[in-house]
C-alpha cells in the first residue's frame, strides 16, 4: 500500500510504503515534520524497518534524524554517491536556505538493482543520477517512487552541484520509460502520474 503526504517547509512528498499482510513498512523521503510522520505511522499500525532516501537534498532528508529517535530500530539507506550529503550542510543545500541540517551517516548504502524486502513486498533500487550524483528511484509492484528524477510533465533540476542533464535524461530514457505505460509514478513533488502519460506529454522527454 502506498500513501503520500507533502512535508517540510518545501513541501516534498514523503511516502509510507506498507505490506498490509505483515504490517511492515518503509518511509521514503521524510523531508520534515517528523512528529507528524510518526503519528501517521502509529495511525496505520505498521512497523517501519527502513527510511529510504531517493537523494540527499535537505527537502528529502530533513526529518530523518528525529524519526530515527522516534522509531527506534530503523535503518537509513541512501546511495553512496549522495551519502556525504547527510553529514554536510553545504552538500545537502540546507545552508543555502538558512538551515544547518547535519545528520548521522547512513546505516547502509543503496546499489543499482538491489532489492529490499518489506514484509511480503519488494522494492527495487534503480540508479538515476542527474538531479544529484546518487539519485535513485524505487520500483514496487504498485508503482515507481521517482524522487526528483521524474515529475508529472517535468524532470528534476540539474543546476545543483553534481547535477547532469545528460545523465538524468539517459537514466529516464533507459531505465524508467521502458516500464509499462500503466506504471504509476509517485514523484518527490507535485502529483502522481504514470509512465505512459510522461512518454506522450512530458516536453523534456522528446527522444
Amino acid at each position: 500500500m502506498i500513501e503520500g503526504r507533502a512535508v517540510g517547509a518545501l513541501g516534498a512528498n514523503c511516502y509510507l510504503y506498507s505490506c498490509l499482510e505483515s504490517k511492515k513498512a518503509a518511509i521514503i523521503d521524510p523531508g520534515g515534520d517528523a512528529k507528524k510522520i510518526y503519528r501517521w505511522v502509529l495511525e496505520k499500525g505498521v512497523k517501519v524497518e527502513y527510511i529510504l532516501l531517493t537523494h540527499g537534498h535537505v527537502d528529502h532528508i530533513g526529518g530523518v534524524e528525529e524519526l530515527r529517535t522516534l522509531l527506534g530500530d530503523v535503518l537509513v539507506g541512501i546511495h553512496a554517491a549522495d551519502a556525504g550529503m547527510l553529514t554536510d550542510a553545504r552538500k545537502n543545500l540546507s545552508r543555502n536556505v538558512g538551515m544547518n541540517v547535519v545528520l548521522k551517516g547512513a546505516d547502509f548504502l543503496l546499489q543499482d538493482g538491489q532489492e529490499l524486502t518489506i514484509g511480503n513486498k519488494k522494492l527495487k533500487v534503480i540508479s538515476t543520477p542527474g538531479h544529484s550524483p546518487g539519485s535513485v528511484c524505487f520500483l514496487s509492484d504498485e508503482g515507481l517512487f521517482s524522487g526528483d528524477t521524474l515529475f508529472a510533465g517535468s524532470i528534476g533540476r540539474t543546476d545543483f552541484p553534481g547535477g547532469s542533464m545528460d545523465l538524468l535524461l539517459k537514466g529516464v530514457e533507459k531505465k524508467l520509460l521502458i516500464l509499462p505505460d500503466e506504471t504509476r509514478v509517485f514523484p518527490g513533488h507535485m502529483g502522481e502520474t504514470n509512465i505512459g502519460a510522461e512518454k506522450r506529454y512530458n516536453p523534456f522527454l522528446r527522444f
